[in-house]
């Protein structure tokens, strides 16, 4: 036991931010009451921090487990952050049900730490003890001989939240499964061992539900739309032909080609990229056709990939682990197995290349048939583009099959990714890739190529929104300079002829101080000449006047990449909006965010919160554009998925009222033009081929069986979106 609060004292070694503590009296005894000041304030954590590092070592599994209730009438998600002596930390995750509540653990120690499953969480191996807290990053690796701290909080939610904490203790050897990885998956690709509602048991289940759903999708836009899904009812503005932006009484709006105003809704991901699992199976090394140096798409948003017939004789296992998840592969010659996929990249996991399957696609023949070659495709596109309409949506989102894109029934917006052997630079934190070095002329080529691309696909309809270019790079991470300026001081410790980025950062500096010396007055530096810099600098010190040279040059490097993909875009689709490249929230500073706003028509952020709060969000007011959501969800566990998502709800319900608050959260914002959801369908329940994530949050199961809370929702938030966003004095 660590802390058990019976002596109803505050313990010493608690810091509490934004939220106020206290002890209060349980049927039990006495636990830690916490309030949670989050409504006014982005984050609120305990940090629990000893004098004196605890030692959590003894037993070959080992855990931290504590009982955490919610009296309040909304569910609350608890971030835990534990961080040992050399500063190693893990971040998991739990959700506490409104009014509910009871144990849960953090697994510490153990094989099941030790494995790489290739899923971003796995099956509980703990068995009885209670909940476990889910996944997010940081090292499974701690020193357990000397815990440093650990922290429970908050972050970004929608209101104040009120908590209790008790029975803080160390579980060690607790009983565990060991075939807790075998046989999970079933051929329909879900849980095997998990019951839950909806599951599907027969192709006849399956095959029903599509006929009864078909029955009654009216696939008829709501009476307030316009032709493009703009608001009918509201004002009629300038129609230039093609979507464009405005403010209008103080908020900016996009406009459709007709000239009514119009806010994106919409679903991303409606394609079969990024919904194929590997199988533990690879081919005889050679047999494989390698990646085209000159393709435009990253091999994990492409299409499924199977390999020839004469690479077949050279099949085999790879790796045990996964092979043993499935109850269930086809044989390449058997009536499913046309949606067999390879991999020839990957980001993590125990397999960096090899095969793949797509229970999804496999799920669609079973559900929609096949009367000719791949008729079941169309099917999927017909039923979902009505869905779509019916559920109220006004755009599909980004990532969408662009075999959509002819279909002249809902906006879309197009994308594409600029991806080539230009010389790269580094933010130190390159999640994803390292960033491009737009200084690079093969940098401006390839763009010109992902920009004809692009357009060759729009062909210039009035039904494409807007195209992003690009996704969630690693810009930088603000609280350090060294996260913040991190493009800047990787590259000066680089040489000018091996870096383009370099060579301007030299230029620009030598343009603003004339000589080396006044350069190292200012800095506080002993640089010996320019050429020194040339050949690249070492920093370790961060004062104030070298980050304001800092960001002079992170703001030109981000200028020269947003000029370059415009610059291209306008060459082939100049009367398309540019929507710019999703910062991530986690990826983005000030000064790449000023730059982008000179050359991008809206701004798009990936924001995955309870609610984009206001603390995090006042910077849109200074840049004053017209904005976009390009990600958000939520997830729960009652569906039979092992993660639920990178924001928690207890169950559907749950997720369905936090989907109609966040989209409320955005819709009310003025600078807000739009939000989609991430994404159309279920991450696969053994993780996507690329990266393993295996998250809940799909309107879709991988069964293509919409979750009908998640509908609902939708379809209330659709049916007030104008007259909510614009106001009845906007009526005509």
């Amino acid at each position: 036991m660590i802390f058990d609060f019976e002596d109803g004292i505050v313990p010493a070694s608690l810091q509490a931010a934004n939220a106020q503590v206290s002890i209060a009296k349980t049927a039990e005894g006495h636990a830690l009451r916490a309030n949670l000041q989050s409504r006014e304030n982005l984050y609120t954590s305990l940090t629990f921090r000893p004098a004196k590092p605890w030692d959590w070592r003894g037993g070959d599994v080992v855990g931290l487990a504590l009982e955490i209730r919610n009296p309040g009438g909304e569910s609350v998600q608890l971030n835990l952050d534990i961080v040992d002596g050399e500063g190693r930390a893990a971040t998991r995750s739990t959700v506490i049900p409104a009014g509910g509540g009871g144990t849960y653990y953090a697994p510490l120690k153990g094989p099941d730490l030790k494995a790489d499953t290739g899923l971003r969480e796995d099956p509980d191996y703990w068995r009885g003890v209670g909940r476990k807290f889910t996944w997010m990053w940081g090292s499974k690796e701690l020193d357990l001989a000397a815990i440093r701290e650990f922290k429970i909080g908050s972050i970004s939610l929608a209101s104040d939240r009120s908590i209790t904490i008790d029975k803080v203790r160390i579980v060690r050897n607790p009983p565990t499964d060991p075939s807790y990885l075998k046989g999970i998956v079933d051929r329909y690709g879900q849980a095997a061992k998990i019951d839950f509602v909806g599951k599907v048991k027969s192709d006849a289940q399956l095959q029903a539900a599509a006929r009864a759903e078909v029955a009654q999708l009216r696939g008829a836009a709501l009476s307030d739309r316009s032709r493009y899904g703009g608001w009918k009812n509201g004002p009629k503005l300038e129609a230039t032909g093609f979507f464009r932006t405005e403010k209008v009484d103080g908020k900016w709006a996009m406009v459709d080609p007709e000239g009514y105003l119009y806010f994106a809704t919409g679903i991303d991901n409606i394609r079969m990229a990024n919904l194929t699992t590997m199988t533990g199976y690879d081919f005889k090394p050679g047999s494989v056709k390698p990646r085209d140096a000159n393709d435009v798409t990253p091999e994990d948003s492409a299409g499924l990939y199977r390999v020839p017939d004469s690479a077949l004789p050279g099949r085999f296992v790879a790796s045990q682990l996964r092979r043993e998840m499935f109850q269930w592969i086809p044989r390449y010659n058997d009536p499913l197995g046309d949606h067999f996929d390879y991999r020839r990249e990957g980001h993590s996991g125990p397999l960096d290349k090899g095969e793949a399957y797509s229970f999804y696609r496999a799920n669609l023949e079973r559900r929609y048939g096949q009367t000719s070659p791949a008729s079941y495709m169309k099917a999927w596109r017909d039923v979902t583009t009505k869905r779509m309409i019916d559920w109220g949506f006004t755009s599909f989102g980004n990532w969408l099959d662009p075999s959509y894109y002819a279909t002249a029934q809902l906006p879309y917006f197009a994308n594409g990714w600029i991806i080539g052997n230009f010389k790269t630079v580094s933010s130190g934190d390159d999640y994803w890739a390292p960033l491009p070095d737009p200084f690079d002329p093969l940098f401006a080529e390839r763009a010109r190529v992902t920009a004809r691309s692009v357009a060759s696909e729009v062909r210039g309809s009035p039904w494409c929104a807007g195209i992003f270019i690009d996704n969630e790079k690693s810009w930088g991470r603000v609280g350090t300079p060294q996260g913040q300026y991190g493009i800047v001081i990787n590259t000066l410790s680089r040489s000018a002829s091996d870096s383009p980025t370099k060579a301007v950062f030299v230029k620009l500096l030598r343009k603003k101080y004339g000589t080396v010396a006044a350069l190292n007055t200012a800095w506080g530096a002993d640089i010996a000449s320019w050429d020194a810099l040339a050949k690249g600098v070492v920093l370790k010190e961060h004062g104030a006047a070298r980050q304001a040279d800092y960001a002079m040059l992170l703001k030109a490097y981000a200028r020269e990449y947003f000029r370059v993909v415009d610059g291209a875009l306008n060459e082939v689709l100049p009367k398309h909006l540019y929507m710019g490249v999703r910062f991530a929230t986690w990826g983005m500073t000030p000064e790449v965010i000023e730059a982008a706003s000179e050359f991008v028509d809206i701004m798009s952020y990936n924001e995955y919160r309870e609610i984009p709060h206001e603390g995090a969000w006042s910077f849109l007011a200074k840049i004053d554009k017209p904005s976009l959501i390009g990600e958000f969800h939520m997830g729960a566990s009652d569906a039979g998925l092992y993660h639920p998502g990178l924001i928690l709800a207890s169950d559907q319900k749950d997720r369905a009222a936090q989907y109609e608050r966040y989209m409320d959260a955005v819709i009310a914002n003025p600078w807000f033009v739009g939000a989609h959801w991430f994404q159309y369908v279920d991450s696969p329940l053994t993780g996507r081929s690329y990266d393993g994530e295996n998250y809940n949050v799909g309107f879709v199961s991988v069964a293509d069986v919409p979750y009908p809370e998640m509908v609902a929702a939708a379809k209330r938030m659709n049916g007030r979106l104008y007259p909510v966003r614009f106001g009845k004095k906007a009526l005509k």
